[in-house]
């Protein structure tokens, strides 16, 4: 099975590379954030006549996640919103089985600043999704992934050094995901893979950042342990980084080992 996450930074503008994609893909399972849909213009048919069923948690013109699923598979049971959430209207998070796995995609908030009164409700989301987490763990393998808004070590940002003091890469936020990883026994992907490799899943529009590849790795697919054992690839598709129109992020490409 072929999973993917990718923060498409407004599927309305980035649909035409969503649908490439597909096309070129062809994943079974796609979790996106930051689609910054209503509930009503979310383009469900184009996504239904690329082949993808569609479970979406929408809010409008900020945040917004979806998973897109591949038929004949289907989704089952989704969950839209995450228990716990401190702002639940903002809609970050929405899951569902799909051939026994459940899949979540959420978009973390960003946290903007360690004294910014955005940090505490960031660590209070992380802290909710652990508990989840941990809820999902006794009835299901499962696949947390999207843009967690964390890079997990050092190796993940082009220049530690540039983001001493700043979010994304403080102990809380650390801390607050390896309390996910540890209560649904979650592995990172690619990490597992790669464990030392630097990649980055995000590059700032600004100054040229991309070409320059000043990033960070973001954006991640954590699996449960009972998964991460038939993982067959983990991969960045840096072409959809490129081109026309662009998001600032680029999808994570995951090979599970379920048939």
């Amino acid at each position: 099975m072929l999973f993917v996450t990718w923060n498409v930074n407004s599927l309305r503008a980035r649909l035409p590379r969503v649908l490439e994609l597909l096309g070129e893909h062809q994943p079974d399972v796609v979790a996106l954030q930051e689609t910054k849909c209503s509930a009503e213009n979310l383009p469900i048919a184009e996504l239904d006549e690329a082949g993808y069923a569609v479970v979406h948690h929408s809010a409008g013109q900020w945040a917004g996640v979806a998973l897109l699923v591949r038929r004949p598979l289907e989704p089952e049971a989704p969950l839209l919103g995450l228990p716990g959430d401190p702002v639940p209207s903002e809609a970050r998070w929405c899951e569902a089985t799909v051939a026994g796995v459940r899949f979540v995609s959420t978009y973390v908030p960003n946290g903007r600043t360690l004294d910014n009164p955005e940090f505490p409700r960031k660590l209070a989301f992380l802290e909710a999704a652990a508990k989840r987490a941990a809820a999902i763990r006794l009835e299901a393998e499962m696949v947390i992934a999207g843009d967690l808004n964390i890079a997990p070590e050092d190796v993940d940002v082009h220049d530690p050094l540039a983001y001493v003091g700043s979010t994304h890469v403080s102990a809380p936020e650390r801390e607050a995901l390896a309390a996910i990883t540890e209560g649904g026994q979650l592995v990172d992907a690619f990490r597992h893979l790669h464990p030392d490799e630097q990649q980055f899943t995000w590059w700032d529009y600004r100054a040229g950042n991309f070409h320059k590849n000043l990033g960070m790795r973001i954006d991640l697919a954590l699996v449960s342990s009972g998964l991460a054992q038939g993982l067959l690839a983990c991969g960045i598709d840096r072409d959809f980084r490129k081109g026309f129109k662009p998001s600032d992020h680029a999808p994570l490409l995951v090979w599970l080992g379920l048939g």
